[in-house]
């Protein structure tokens, strides 16, 4: 058997399709909006144009579900509860995330310096010491701090997701009877952080994420995230059809309640993972979605790639958006052809950014000293 067949058989290959294929979206999105490479594509070919503007951006609740997915697969493996200690997990979490962000921060900045004579209006004019900070903090939108990367909102959410994932099954972990009730319990222990993040879930659905005030706050999104991590724990169910039927027929009244096109959207993908998911689970060594090895291989890379990629990309932009204009390139057929390199290259500094950022950084060996310090 190739290494290449028992590397992909290794993976969940249908959640790097997911990943991979949101990725590659916003990336297009945000080629289809900044700089003179974007105005001049419009021109020429705007209807195409219009569908990556309008419909490129809600790529983002793929991750979203994505992301609750996976996020409930690492702290809820077997469906047991949570365990480990609150502070370390969400330490953990805080470094995997921030530590490339800023990195691709100071990337950016550095790109900027180059790219000013040409694109004043895409980096900002001036960069204060408490800004770099509430970045660092992943707390800039709450602090009412201009964002010196695109993107840059998404990585403070991921962590408030994450942050209040966590903290739904702690809570579920606290109110769990300490003893006695035999198989009552064992179904509690089972139940609890599932019907809270159910809970919460729907409260999002039906009142939070109608608010664009709130966009900011986790409560906002965790109607698409909610549904990643049931989806995790409905698989795990002998009920698992019947939870679906149910959670869908939820979502689609607060569809009717007010129908949001990012909400359709989060629902399909959590019934395309869940089946995906099904059927993994059913057969994990055929890999029903991708029979071809070198094909699965490639959709391995570009999910493990995705985060890299939604880092870097912008930089990318910059640089060749500069060229663009510097060149004084007119037209619409070179808009697209920078535009097409643009992606192109972006898709390959991933790669050197995963492999000489992403990864050593997680490496790093920062000790637990926050988490205890949290914890005395």
């Amino acid at each position: 058997m190739s290494s290449l067949v028992q590397k992909s058989r290794r993976r969940l290959l249908h959640v790097d399709a997911l990943k991979a294929v949101a990725a590659q979206a916003i990336v297009l999105h945000h080629l289809s909006i900044y700089g003179p490479i974007a105005v001049a594509v419009e021109e020429w070919l705007p209807q195409m144009m219009a569908v990556l503007q309008h419909y490129g951006r809600m790529a983002v609740q793929v991750f979203l579900v994505v992301g609750g997915f996976l996020s409930a697969r690492g702290l809820s493996v077997a469906g047991q509860a949570l365990q480990g200690a609150v502070p370390e997990l969400l330490w953990k979490r805080y470094l995997r995330l921030v530590l490339p962000f800023i990195a691709a921060v100071l990337l950016t900045l550095a790109c900027s310096l180059l790219v000013k004579p040409w694109l004043p209006d895409l980096v900002p004019s001036a960069v204060s010491l408490p800004q770099m900070l509430a970045h660092g903090l992943l707390l800039q939108d709450l602090l009412g701090f201009e964002s010196l990367t695109v993107g840059a909102w998404y990585v403070a959410m991921d962590l408030q997701l994450f942050a209040l994932l966590l903290g739904l099954m702690w809570l579920a972990r606290r109110l769990q009877p300490a003893r006695g009730l035999g198989q009552v319990r064992r179904w509690l222990r089972m139940a609890m952080a599932p019907a809270l993040v159910l809970l919460l879930c729907l409260a999002s659905l039906f009142v939070f994420n109608r608010d664009e005030q709130l966009d900011i706050w986790a409560l906002y999104f965790f109607g698409a995230y909610g549904l990643g991590a049931l989806v995790h724990w409905l698989g795990l169910s002998p009920q698992r059809r019947v939870g679906l039927w149910v959670l869908t027929a939820l979502v689609l009244g607060a569809l009717a309640v007010e129908f949001r096109e990012r909400i359709a959207l989060a629902l399909v993908t959590a019934l395309a993972l869940a089946w995906w998911q099904a059927r993994h689970d059913q057969a994990p060594e055929q890999q029903p979605l991708i029979r071809s090895p070198r094909l699965a291989h490639w959709v391995a890379q570009l999910g493990t790639h995705s985060y890299a990629l939604f880092l870097i990309h912008f930089p990318v932009c910059l640089l060749l958006n500069a060229v663009f204009e510097h060149q004084d390139m007119a037209g619409g057929g070179w808009g697209v052809f920078m535009m097409l390199a643009a992606w192109g290259l972006s898709n390959l500094a991933a790669l050197a950014f995963y492999r000489w950022v992403e990864v050593p950084s997680g490496r790093l060996q920062l000790g637990s000293w926050l988490p205890r310090l949290l914890r005395a």
